[in-house]
C-alpha cells in the first residue's frame, strides 16, 4: 500500500507531502489546478521516462518519494531479497530529475535502472488513464486482458518460451538454407585458395625475419666495406685510435707518480683500450663469417614477392597470411558441416513445434472457459452502468495454423450488442465514446478483483458518465476499495461522495510563480467541494443539503 508521496520541484508542485490510506481516495479540484501533475509524479516515480521539461522552472531537480507498505505483498517482498535489497516491511522509491534531463533511481537508496524499477514497481501500483477505452480496442490488449482475468501468466510464459526457442532456430535454419546453393560456389573457392597458401607452407615463413636477411644481403658491399673502413681507423693504421690510446696512456702512467689523482683517468683509459679491442675482434668475426650469396638473395626475394602478392590478392597484411589461412580453413570447415547443422535445426524446430501445440490447445481450451465467465460478469456490470439491453462477448477463435505464433494461436475479440434483436459486433465497430467509457471501467472493475496488485489508480476513467450511472461507478470503486487501496481522480461528486478520503487539489498564486498544493478535506469541506461539483459557483442552501446528503448516504 502506498502509505506517501512527497514531491519537490517538479513542474508547479514546488513542495508536498501527501499522507494515504486503506480504501478509496478521491483527488478532486477546478479545471488546471495539477491533479494531473501528481499522477505524473507517481509515472516518474514508478519508472515512466523523464526530460528536463518536468524540473520546475529555476530549479536544479525535481525529486519525487514513494513510501509502500509491503505487509500485504509477498511477492515483492520477495523480490526484494531476491535482489539483494533491504527487505523492511516498509519500503521507499526515490526518483530525481535533473535539469539537464537526466535521472537517477533508488529503491531502499540504492539505484536502479529504470527496467528493474519497472519491474518492482509493476508489484505495487497499477494506473488505469481516462483513455483507457481506446487501448482496450486493441486486440493484444483484450488478449492480455482475457490472460490475466484466466491467470494463464504461467501457462503463456511457457508457450512463449518454446515459441521463441522455435523462432531463433527457424531463423537460423531458413539463412542457412537459403546460403546452402551459394555455399558450393563459396566451398570451391575456399579450397582453391587454400591449395595455393598451403603450398607455401605459410607456417614455416617469418615474414619479418625474411625482410631483414634481404635487406642485409642487399647492402652486403656496403658493410663489408664500411666495417673493413672502420678496423682500419680503429686499429691497424699508424694514426689509429687504438695507438693514440696506448700512446696516452703510456705518457700519462709515467707522471702518475707525480700526480696520484691520475689513477682513475689510466684505468677508464686502461678499460676503454680493452674494449675497442673487444669491439675489433668482433667486428673481424662477423665480416669474415660474410659471403656474398647471389643465389640466397635471389631466392629470398622470390619468396618476399610471392608473399607480396599474395596478400595484394588477398587484401592482408603480408605478415597475417598465416592468420588469414586459418581464417579460410575454419570457414570451409563450417561450410562442409552446415548439412549437419541443417539437419539438427530441422529436428530442433520440429521437436519445439511438437511441444508447442500442446501448449496452445491448452491455452486456448483455459481462455474458452475465462472467456465464459469473463463477458458474463461484464455483462452483468454493463446493465448495471446504465445499458440494460447491452451483452459483451469474447470470441476466442484457434486459428488453423502450422506455424507458431507468440501468445499462441488464438484470435481474442471483445463483441458487443447494445440492442435486443441486433447480432454482436467487434467493440470498435459499435460503441460510442460513452458507451466505451462505462464498458472499460466494467472491464477495469471486474478484471481487478483477481489482481494482487495493492494500489490501483483510477484517473478519470468515469469520463463521460453521469447522474445515476455515476452513483454506481463511485459504489463499484468503494467496493474494489475493501481489500486494496483505491485512488481516483474525478470530477463526478457520486464517485467522490463514496471515498473514505477526499484530497481536493487548488493553485496558489504569488507574485513571482503559481504553485499547486494538496490538502485533505474536513467533513465540513468535504460537503462543501461535493456542493461545488454538484452546482457550480454559486453554492445554494439547496446545493449544499444535497451534498450534506450524499455523504451521509455512503457511511
Amino acid at each position: 500500500m502506498l502509505l506517501n508521496l512527497s514531491i519537490l520541484d517538479l513542474a508547479i508542485v514546488k513542495t508536498l507531502q501527501l499522507d494515504l490510506s486503506q480504501g478509496m481516495t478521491v483527488l478532486t479540484g477546478e479545471t488546471g489546478a495539477g491533479k494531473s501533475i501528481l499522477l505524473t509524479a507517481l509515472g516518474l516515480a514508478l519508472g515512466e521516462r523523464a526530460t528536463a521539461d518536468y524540473v520546475r522552472p529555476n530549479c536544479k531537480r525535481a525529486e519525487i518519494n514513494l513510501e509502500f507498505d509491503l505487509t500485504a505483498t509477498p511477492l515483492a517482498l520477495k523480490w526484494l531479497q531476491d535482489n539483494d535489497f533491504d527487505e523492511n516491511q516498509q519500503c521507499l522509491i526515490r526518483r530525481i530529475v535533473n535539469s539537464d534531463g537526466r535521472s537517477k533511481a533508488f529503491i531502499n537508496n540504492r539505484p536502479v535502472t529504470l527496467q528493474t524499477l519497472q519491474t518492482f514497481t509493476r508489484q505495487l501500483v497499477e494506473i488505469h488513464g481516462q483513455h483507457a477505452h481506446l487501448t482496450l480496442l486493441e486486440s493484444d490488449e483484450q488478449r492480455r486482458l482475457l490472460d490475466n482475468y484466466g491467470k494463464n501468466s504461467e501457462l503463456l510464459a511457457r508457450l512463449n518460451s518454446c515459441f521463441l526457442a522455435w523462432q531463433q532456430a527457424q531463423q537460423e535454419l531458413q539463412q542457412l538454407q537459403k546460403k546452402q546453393s551459394e555455399a558450393q560456389q563459396r566451398e570451391a573457392l575456399l579450397r582453391y585458395q587454400l591449395e595455393e597458401l598451403e603450398a607455401l607452407n605459410l607456417a614455416q615463413f617469418d615474414y619479418g625475419a625474411l625482410s631483414d636477411s634481404h635487406r642485409k644481403l642487399a647492402n652486403l658491399e656496403q658493410i663489408l666495406t664500411t666495417g673493413q673502413t672502420e678496423i682500419d681507423t680503429l686499429y691497424d693504421e699508424d694514426k689509429s685510435v687504438h695507438r693514440q690510446l696506448k700512446n696516452s696512456l703510456k705518457a700519462l702512467t709515467q707522471i702518475e707518480q707525480f700526480a696520484p689523482e691520475l689513477k682513475p683517468v689510466n684505468t677508464l683509459l686502461n678499460e676503454a683500450q680493452i674494449q675497442i679491442e673487444e669491439a675489433i675482434y668482433e667486428l673481424r668475426y662477423f665480416l669474415e663469417s660474410q659471403e656474398a650469396d647471389p643465389s640466397q638473395l635471389q631466392e629470398i626475394e622470390q619468396q618476399l614477392s610471392v608473399l607480396q602478392t599474395l596478400s595484394r590478392k588477398h587484401h592482408v597484411k603480408p605478415e597475417a597470411l598465416f592468420e588469414f589461412q586459418q581464417r579460410l580453413e575454419n570457414e570451409l570447415a563450417q561450410l562442409s558441416h552446415s548439412g549437419e547443422r541443417i539437419a539438427e535445426l530441422e529436428r530442433a524446430t520440429a521437436e519445439y513445434q511438437q511441444a508447442y501445440f500442446p501448449l496452445a490447445a491448452e491455452l486456448s481450451v483455459q481462455r474458452q472457459k475465462s472467456a465464459k465467465k469473463l463477458q458474463q460478469h461484464i455483462s452483468r456490470m454493463m446493465k448495471e452502468l446504465g445499458m440494460p439491453n447491452g451483452e459483451f462477448l469474447i470470441d476466442v477463435n484457434a486459428l488453423a495454423t502450422e506455424i507458431p505464433k507468440l501468445n499462441g494461436n488464438d484470435s481474442v475479440t471483445f463483441l458487443i450488442s447494445a440492442n435486443i434483436g441486433l447480432p454482436p459486433k467487434p467493440l470498435s465497430k459499435v460503441a460510442s465514446g460513452g458507451e466505451l467509457s462505462r464498458i472499460s471501467l466494467a472491464i477495469q472493475v471486474t478484471t481487478a478483483n483477481d489482481k494482487t496488485i495493492p494500489t490501483m489508480i483510477f484517473d478519470e476513467v468515469d469520463s463521460g458518465i453521469g447522474g445515476g450511472i455515476a452513483e454506481i461507478v463511485g459504489q463499484k470503486l468503494r467496493q474494489l476499495s475493501g481489500n486494496r487501496q483505491v485512488l481516483c481522480v474525478t470530477h463526478l461528486p457520486q464517485v467522490a461522495a463514496q471515498a473514505q478520503q477526499h484530497l481536493y487539489v487548488e493553485k496558489q498564486h504569488d507574485t513571482k510563480m503559481t504553485a499547486s498544493q494538496v490538502r485533505l478535506l474536513t467533513k465540513e469541506e468535504r460537503v462543501i467541494e461535493t456542493a461545488r461539483m454538484l452546482g457550480g459557483i454559486e453554492l445554494t442552501p439547496n446545493t449544499l443539503a444535497h451534498a450534506r446528503e450524499m455523504l451521509l448516504k455512503t457511511k
